[in-house]
């Protein structure tokens, strides 16, 4: 096996990179799942939630799905970190894992993150005639979308690092 390349970063850059991932993961889960307002209409109430609208469940999805990747990548790094080496005994095998998976991940909190930005900017423009408390729902759609663009952000960042520390091959 060929050894990883020079320019590879520390274990410890990688782990703090996930643990704000993590951080940046969790703040935007809990701002989109207490998200909610209501909303009168011609004196009628409407109840208007994060699950009503579609591009907020794709980032739920991306939240979901990004949470407990992050949580194992954060095992495996400070296991890395405390050992001193990696968890597989053939490390190649899970350097490509860190690889393809980041490459992945990072896609799909992108596309979250795009999604909600623009059905917020979409949404808010609709709903503008209604009143001020529509307002209050979009701000915070648009501040879970800035969480989750930050971990994005991270996992790209994790995602070059993990290109960095393939081994080269002829």
């Amino acid at each position: 096996m060929t050894e990883p390349s020079s320019s590879t970063p520390s274990p410890v850059i990688s782990l703090v990179l996930r643990l704000l991932t993590f951080i940046s993961i969790l703040i935007s889960l809990i701002i989109l799942t207490n998200n909610s307002a209501t909303i009168v209409v011609n004196s009628t109430e409407l109840k208007l939630r994060f699950k009503d609208v579609y591009a907020y469940r794709y980032m739920l999805f991306a939240l979901v799905v990004g949470l407990p990747y992050i949580l194992l990548q954060i095992v495996f790094g400070i296991y890395h970190v405390s050992m001193g080496k990696r968890i597989s005994s053939s490390g190649e095998s899970l350097l490509q894992f860190d690889f393809y998976a980041d490459k992945v991940m990072s896609y799909i909190l992108a596309t979250g993150t795009g999604a909600a930005f623009g059905a917020t900017l979409d949404l808010k423009e609709v709903f503008s005639e209604l009143g001020s408390n529509y307002n209050k729902f979009f701000n915070k759609g648009s501040a879970a979308a800035s969480f989750i663009l930050f971990a994005f952000l991270f996992t790209a960042v994790s995602s070059v690092f993990s290109s960095l520390a393939l081994p080269k091959k002829l």
